[in-house]
């Protein structure tokens, strides 16, 4: 089997290289990440450097400085041969860029990889050099479109919310509301080079939510209001305290008092989200109402979480854009109808939405 991408670039095969020589870096100008989980060594860029990206693992067999990168794969994952980048001289002031794999494909990967595996792969390598051609060139002529099955298979594996226990490092949570009637939390894990900043995740969380999320709190507000139970507004989402990377967001009603908490933890192999939930009621009709709400807050937080993960790791948007869609999102918790009053989430440069 033999794979090819490349591109010719208006810049110098040295300036180019050197982009090249960063590769699997904290600051790896090339790989699409975090739309797809970093490359990783166990050592500089070098030969004999063992490592990968995600499942698929490799080996650097060949390096020559600012032009070449040769990797034989691990046989264990289906693929015998090897994959190189390189970068080779193409005019006065211009390169060409190359990424070739030739391997022979064995066991589930004969299936695996015309099914999902090369739609993924060639979304990697076009991605790739859309970044190389901007970070050399300031521009990118075509941008790549993400054909639908790799969009798919991104948004598939950076939103798998799960159940979790409110985090004891939580502890602006915990000192706001220390005697909960309802409590509970749910994380995300996402790659390595989505933001840190609890303050973006609120964002993404509280004031980007799905439309079926809105059609339901909708809902609850036309139930509830015969009940007499008060109408907040959108301040509900505002942050009231933060501590590094926790943040605490909420509102005190007349028939409960109402905390949500973020907190980021990043680490090594990426960053896990989790958003808690901490609601004490102060009365009658705010125990009934708490009743009612433990049913459909798990399915709606997480709906709002996975949506969150996926757009941070969209390759049409940004990981971090410089402003949210302000969507007056609902808690369960207040009764304010959601309103748009922002355009839709910026576009990365030199992505197609």
């Amino acid at each position: 089997m033999e794979n090819v991408h490349e591109r010719v670039l208006a810049a110098p095969a040295a300036e180019v290289g050197r982009l090249l020589d960063r590769l699997a870096s904290a600051d790896d100008p090339l790989w699409p990440s975090p739309t797809w989980a970093p490359v990783r060594f166990d050592r500089p860029l070098g030969v004999g450097a063992d490592g990968g990206h995600d499942s698929i693992r490799y080996h650097v067999t060949a390096y020559r400085p600012g032009r070449l990168v040769e990797c034989t794969f691990d046989p264990r994952i289906g693929l015998i041969g090897s994959h190189t980048f390189e970068v080779v001289d193409h005019g006065p002031g211009a390169c060409l860029v190359r990424h070739r794999i030739s391997a022979r494909l064995h066991g589930a990967m004969r299936f695996l990889w015309p099914a999902i595996v090369r739609s993924c792969h060639d979304a990697v390598l076009e991605h790739l050099l859309d970044n190389a051609e901007r970070a050399a060139t300031g521009t990118v002529a075509r941008p790549f479109r993400y054909p639908l099955r790799a969009r798919l298979a991104v948004a598939l594996s950076n939103g798998r919310v799960r159940s979790v226990p409110v985090p004891s490092r939580a502890a602006l949570l915990h000192a706001a509301l220390p005697h909960p009637d309802l409590a509970d939390a749910f994380s995300v894990h996402v790659p390595p080079g989505t933001s840190t900043d609890p303050q973006e995740w609120a964002d993404r969380v509280f004031r980007d939510p799905p439309a079926v999320v809105i059609a339901l709190l909708r809902l609850r507000n036309a139930l509830v209001a015969p009940f007499g139970i008060e109408r907040g507004d959108h301040s509900a989402f505002d942050t009231i305290d933060r501590d590094g990377p926790e943040l605490v967001l909420g509102t005190d009603a007349g028939h409960l008092d109402f905390r949500a908490g973020i907190l980021v933890a990043p680490g090594p192999d990426g960053t896990t989200v989790t958003v808690s939930t901490h609601a004490t009621a102060r009365s009658r009709t705010g125990r009934a109402y708490l009743a009612l709400v433990r049913l459909a807050h798990p399915t709606i937080v997480k709906a709002m979480l996975r949506r969150a993960a996926r757009r941070a790791t969209s390759p049409t948007t940004t990981a971090t854009p410089a402003r949210i869609p302000t969507l007056a999102a609902e808690s369960p918790f207040s009764t304010t109808a959601p309103a748009l009053t922002e355009p839709a989430a910026s576009i990365a440069p030199g992505a197609t939405p």
